[in-house]
C-alpha cells in the first residue's frame, strides 16, 4: 500500500478513535455503565423509522453483552453467614401463650405482656382482612416474642394491607413464614409496618416472600423506631412487583440505630411506575445505621426485566422534607456504615449513596452491577477494602476517600473486560471459589473487621469474604 493511502487512512480513523475515547471517558467521568446506557438508546431509538429502531437494538444487545456477560446462574441455598439460618433461641418465657388459629393469634398481641413467648404451633394461617396489631409494650431484657418452635413449620398469609403493625417497643418475630398472597400487588405492601414508638423491634430468622416494601420503618407523631434489628431473613419476590408504589424488601426511613444483619434480599424487581427499586435503604434523616454481612442479588430469578434495579443505598432516591427526621433532610443519612456485604446482579448501581454524610464503606464485594456511586455535595464517604466489578464514581460535588480498593475503570465495561470476575473459578456459575487457591489480601486491615460475610475469621481481605463455601448451604 502506498504511503500517500496509508496517510489518508490514518487522517480518517484518527478522528473516529478520537472521539470513541473521548466519549468514553465522558461516560466514565459520570458513571454511566453500559448497562445504565443500553436502556437509554433502546429508548431513544424507539418509534423511529426501521433502521434506527434495529440500530438501536442491536447497540443495546451489545453493550448489554459488554457489560453483564451471559447473566449469572441461579443458584440456590444461598446463606449469609454461617450458622444464621439455625433455628433461634427464644429464651425463658415470663408467660408463654400457645397459638392455633388466627384469633388466637390476634387475641395473643392484643393481650400481650412484657416477657410473654407466643407460640404459634405449626400449621398455615390466613390473615384477612384486618392487619395484626403488635402495640403491646415489652420491656428491655422482656420482649414480646411471637415464634414457631422450629423454621419453616408456620407459614401467616397475609391478604391485607400490612401484615404485622408494630406500634410498641421490644417485640421480636423469629422463625415464621411471612407470604402475601394479593391478587392485587398494591394490596400487600408491607410483610411489617414498624411505626413511631417501636423501638427495639427484631425480626430474626425469618422467610418473607411477596410483598412491595417487606420491611417498611418510619417514624409517626414525631416519634421514631430507633435500635432496630433485622437478621438472618430470608427477603425475595417470586414476580415482579406490578405496581407504582416503592418496591424495596427494607426501607428504612427516618429511624437511627438499626442493625441490619446477615440477611438474602433477592428478586425486587418493580414493574410499574418508574420502575426503580432498591434492595435495601436508610434515609430520611437517621444516623448511625449498619448493614453488614448481607448477600444482596438483585436479579437472581427474575433476570432479564426493565428497570433500574440498586442493591444497598444509604439516601434512596430522597425524601420529602416533611417525612425526615429533622422536618428539613439536610442529609438522608449520617454516620452510617455498610460492610462485609455481598451486592451483585444489578441492572443499576451496586451502592449508591445520595445526600449520606460521614459514610463508610468497608470490605464489600460488588459484581455485575454499575459500581459504588457517591453523589450530591453533601455525600462524604470513607470507602476502604472493597473488591469491585465496577468503578467508584463521585458525583455532582460529592466527596470520597478511597484507600485501599480493588475497582474496575468503568471504561472496561465498554470493552467487555472484566478482571474482578476472572478471580473467582467460574462466576457465571456463581462458583466464587478463588481462581488462585486464596482471597487477595490488603497490608492491614480495619480494626473494626471481625468474621466475614460467610464465616471464615477475620483477615486482611479484599471484599466480603475469603472462603465463599461458607455462603452456600449444604444441599
Amino acid at each position: 500500500m502506498k504511503p500517500r493511502v496509508l496517510l489518508y487512512g490514518l487522517l480518517l480513523v484518527l478522528p473516529v478513535i478520537a472521539f470513541a475515547a473521548a466519549g468514553l471517558l465522558y461516560l466514565q467521568a459520570r458513571g454511566i455503565a453500559p448497562r445504565a446506557l443500553a436502556p437509554y438508546i433502546e429508548k431513544r431509538a424507539s418509534g423511529h423509522n426501521p433502521v434506527i429502531v434495529a440500530a438501536g437494538d442491536w447497540s443495546a444487545r451489545t453493550l448489554l453483552s459488554l457489560d453483564r456477560g451471559q447473566g449469572l446462574r441461579p443458584a440456590p441455598g444461598l446463606v449469609a453467614g454461617s450458622g444464621t439460618h439455625a433455628d433461634a433461641a427464644a429464651g425463658e418465657a415470663v408467660r408463654a401463650v400457645s397459638v392455633l388459629d388466627e384469633d388466637g393469634l390476634r387475641r395473643a398481641l392484643l393481650q400481650a405482656e412484657a416477657g410473654d413467648v407466643i407460640t404459634i404451633l405449626p400449621g398455615t394461617y390466613r390473615i384477612h382482612p384486618q392487619p395484626l396489631a403488635a402495640n403491646r409494650p415489652g420491656l428491655p431484657g422482656r420482649p414480646v416474642t411471637v415464634r414457631a418452635v422450629a423454621a419453616n413449620t408456620v407459614t401467616l398469609e397475609f391478604q391485607v394491607e400490612e401484615g404485622i403493625k408494630v406500634s410498641a417497643p421490644y417485640w421480636r418475630f423469629e422463625n415464621l413464614r411471612l407470604q402475601g398472597v394479593c391478587r392485587i400487588d398494591t394490596d400487600c405492601e408491607h410483610a411489617f409496618h414498624v411505626v413511631g414508638p417501636a423501638s427495639h423491634f427484631a425480626a430474626v430468622n425469618n422467610t418473607i416472600v411477596d410483598f412491595n416494601a417487606h420491611f417498611k420503618i418510619n417514624g409517626e407523631a414525631g416519634r421514631f423506631p430507633d435500635y432496630g434489628n433485622i437478621e438472618a431473613n430470608t427477603i425475595r419476590n417470586t414476580r415482579p412487583r406490578q405496581t407504582s408504589n416503592p418496591v424495596t424488601p427494607i426501607d428504612l426511613v427516618s429511624a437511627s440505630h438499626w442493625t441490619i444483619r446477615a440477611n438474602v434480599i433477592s428478586d425486587f424487581v418493580k414493574a410499574g411506575g418508574d420502575q426503580i427499586s432498591f434492595g435495601a435503604f436508610a434515609k430520611g434523616g437517621g444516623s448511625d445505621n449498619v448493614f453488614e454481612r448481607n448477600i444482596v442479588w438483585c436479579e437472581r430469578l427474575l433476570q432479564g426485566q426493565p428497570g433500574q434495579r440498586v442493591g444497598l443505598s444509604l439516601g434512596g432516591g430522597g425524601t420529602l422534607a416533611s417525612l425526615c427526621r429533622d422536618g428539613r433532610c439536610i442529609v438522608e443519612q449520617e454516620g452510617a456504615t455498610l460492610r462485609d456485604n455481598l451486592v451483585l446482579g444489578c441492572s443499576d448501581a451496586g451502592i449508591y449513596l445520595n445526600s449520606a454524610a460521614a459514610s463508610k464503606i468497608l470490605r464489600n464485594t460488588v459484581l455485575d452491577t454499575a459500581g459504588i456511586q457517591v453523589r450530591y455535595p453533601t455525600s462524604s464517604a470513607n470507602l476502604q477494602g472493597n473488591l469491585i466489578d465496577g468503578a467508584i464514581v463521585a458525583r455532582d460535588g460529592a466527596t470520597v476517600r478511597a484507600a485501599d480498593n480493588i475497582e474496575t475503570p468503568m471504561v472496561y465495561a465498554y470493552l467487555g473486560y472484566h478482571p474482578v470476575r476472572a478471580m473467582f473459578r467460574d462466576f457465571a456459575q456463581l462458583d466464587l471459589a478463588w481462581k488462585n487457591g486464596a482471597a487477595p489480601l490488603r497490608e492491614q486491615d480495619d480494626q473494626d473487621s471481625g468474621a466475614d460475610l460467610c464465616g471464615s475469621p477475620a483477615s486482611k481481605r479484599y471484599g466480603a469474604f475469603a472462603d465463599f463455601s461458607g455462603c452456600v448451604a449444604p444441599p
